[in-house]
């Protein structure tokens, strides 16, 4: 036996019993119908059916259509019933208040049955459209975060085996016996292993700073040295290029012997610059020059310099999340999650591109936190030879 869906309910209250059998008359084929002849019975029986939807004379004797109007909104368990107000009051505030009051429709009496067909039908099929979409909503919004916590749940359950793995080639080294190759490629799997952690440890983070989670723990931090460690990284990508990269303390050549300390997690601002660097590199064209000019003080300022200029649709978006375009293989995760490192230290960030200068510049402003950002030059300073990092 095939169970047929409830039909929806109609509720017609009007104090003229020959009002109620015209519109149930054009009614009684589709809906359930209920009636009333006064505002009283009408809210007792609406709280008690709950109809979908009323059709409500406004011209009543104690309790008018307004005032049943008023208090079933006013009510959570009756405020979703759809009420039409079908009236012989026609001046424009008459039904500009109707509707004030909740009411989605406002007919004038002597209302057409086609008419009222059509705005019955047409208010309900409205309403499951607004129901299924908020139902298709909360799905879609489940399956994010059921997708998040999948990812968080992989990340936190990798790092067990993963600390195995980088434990073992040290344990094989104790053992001697290896050659100079073999112990190179024990040290390389060691050497990989942890910046597979440190990767892990980082998406971890992010996704606690994504939610306004994350307990920052900041220590002291030189800058200066973590741009010269980034530049000796990546000399693969910048030297088959002919890219050259410099470091600079307001505008001069960094020093050797320089050091500018904020406060900050190390993890977090190395992740940071990284991700400004190899993005300058990758956009300089060939034999360009990368400038790092770090500006000590309150705030400290990071500004990454290249040749070249961000694409016209790329502007607006820079550092929204999954923002790229004409890079093969990327993410448009690198730029955002800069977004997000500095804006956790209490910073900003800042993209400027000039076409008539073909440059770019991103700022990093950090604030110095517990630790006075400072310059302590060196001796002397050190030039970095074309094309080398």
């Amino acid at each position: 036996m095939t169970n047929h869906p409830p039909r929806p309910s109609v509720l017609i209250v009007d104090d003229v019993p020959a009002n109620i059998r015209v519109l149930a008359e054009c009614l009684r084929d589709d809906y359930d119908i209920h009636v009333a002849t006064g505002g009283a019975d009408a809210l007792a029986l609406a709280r008690r059916v709950l109809p979908d939807i009323l059709l409500l004379d406004v011209v009543m004797p104690v309790v008018d259509g307004y005032e049943v109007c008023r208090q079933l909104k006013a009510e959570a368990a009756t405020a979703g019933i759809l009420i039409i107000f079908v009236t012989a009051r026609h001046a424009p505030e008459d039904e500009a208040h109707g509707l004030s009051l909740g009411a989605v429709d406002y007919i004038i009496k002597p209302a057409s049955p086609a008419v009222v067909r059509a705005r019955v039908k047409n208010h309900l099929e409205l309403r499951a459209a607004r129901l299924a979409l908020a139902r298709q909503n909360e799905e879609l919004l489940e399956a994010a975060r059921l997708r998040e916590d999948v990812d968080g749940i992989m990340r936190h359950d990798l790092k067990a085996p993963l600390t195995g793995i980088i434990g073992l080639p040290q344990i094989i080294l104790d053992d001697g016996g290896l050659t100079e190759t073999q112990a190179m490629f024990l040290r390389l799997i060691e050497e990989n292993g942890y910046k597979m952690l440190s990767m892990i440890n980082l998406s971890l983070d992010l996704f606690k700073i994504e939610r306004g989670t994350y307990t920052l723990s900041p220590e002291a931090v030189d800058l200066l040295a973590m741009v010269r460690r980034l530049f000796m990284e990546f000399s693969v990508l910048a030297g088959p290029r002919g890219l050259s990269c410099r470091l600079a303390v307001d505008g001069r050549e960094a020093g050797p012997g320089d050091v500018v300390l904020v406060s900050g997690e190390r993890l977090l601002l190395y992740t940071m610059l990284a991700n400004c660097v190899k993005n300058a590199l990758e956009a300089s064209p060939e034999g360009g020059v990368v400038l790092v000019d770090v500006r000590p003080g309150q705030p400290t300022v990071i500004a990454v310099r290249n040749q070249g200029v961000v694409p016209p649709g790329m502007r607006e978006r820079f550092f929204q999340k999954y923002a790229t375009e004409g890079k093969s293989g990327g993410t448009g995760l690198g730029a955002y999650s800069t977004r997000l490192i500095a804006e956790s230290h209490g910073g900003t960030v800042r993209m400027e591109t000039c076409d008539v200068q073909n440059q770019t510049c991103v700022s990093l402003i950090l604030p110095r936190g517990d630790v006075a950002a400072c310059v302590l030059r060196g001796p002397a300073t050190a030039h970095v030879p074309r094309g080398s990092v």
